[in-house]
């Protein structure tokens, strides 16, 4: 599939889609950096109030902090380092592989919002099914670290006009209890307001929809 022909919908009307998405997330450790300081950082842990560690400190629910400096810090969760930004939210995804399914509620306009994790980083789709594959803006790419100028450069027509796309690999995309490895995707640099849940992760589950309720299972 050519990159210039990856989106149908982007051109929709989609600043205002606010919905009520209720994909709950799988257990996990929920951290977001709330505060830094020379040598710690605060942090709120799974929903809880806002807590100091110092670096080298280990949470109760063993979140580590490694390093910090102005901009970040860097921690340890579940056994693997991540850099966070103020305000950043990181949901490390627990246990069990195989397969899983998500169930969707429809909003007041009929769409269906979905609170999912690109690369371990917190993202709010829009399921497209008029979407080729998953669709970033471009703010949101970078907030996840996601070096789009190193991929494949192609054009798409958004609402605002034609905007620069590179196609991308994404290395793991998780809706609810569905994680898939390996997940084409595209950048939007402009003209996108929300992450669209393309056919590049949904062509890997089973859609049954019934109603204003959307269930989706992990195919493969």
């Amino acid at each position: 599939m050519r990159l210039r022909d990856s989106i149908a919908a982007v051109a929709l009307g989609l600043g205002v889609l606010l919905g009520l998405g209720l994909a709950a997330p799988a257990a996990a450790t929920d951290v977001t950096v709330v505060g830094l300081a020379s040598t710690r950082a605060s942090v709120s842990i799974n929903g809880g109030g806002p807590r100091w560690l110092a670096v080298g400190q280990r949470s109760p629910e063993g979140v580590l902090l490694v390093s910090v400096d102005r901009e970040a810090a860097v921690f340890e969760i579940d056994g693997k380092r991540r850099t966070l930004k103020m305000n950043q939210p990181y949901v490390a995804a627990g246990g069990a592989g195989g397969g899983g399914s998500v169930t969707l509620k429809a909003d007041g306009r009929g769409h269906f919002m979905a609170e999912g994790q690109v690369n371990g980083g917190a993202v709010r789709f829009l399921v497209d099914t008029g979407a080729t594959m998953i669709a970033l803006p471009g703010p949101d790419a970078k907030r996840l670290g996601i070096h789009y100028l190193k991929g494949e450069r192609g054009m798409v027509q958004t609402a605002n006009g034609a905007a620069p796309a590179y196609r991308v690999k994404l290395d793991t995309v998780r809706i609810g209890d569905i994680s898939i490895n390996n997940v084409d995707a595209m950048v939007i640099e402009a003209g996108l307001q929300v992450p669209l849940l393309g056919m590049s992760f949904l062509n890997r589950t089973e859609m049954r929809r019934d109603g204003e309720t959307m269930v989706l299972t992990k195919r493969f």
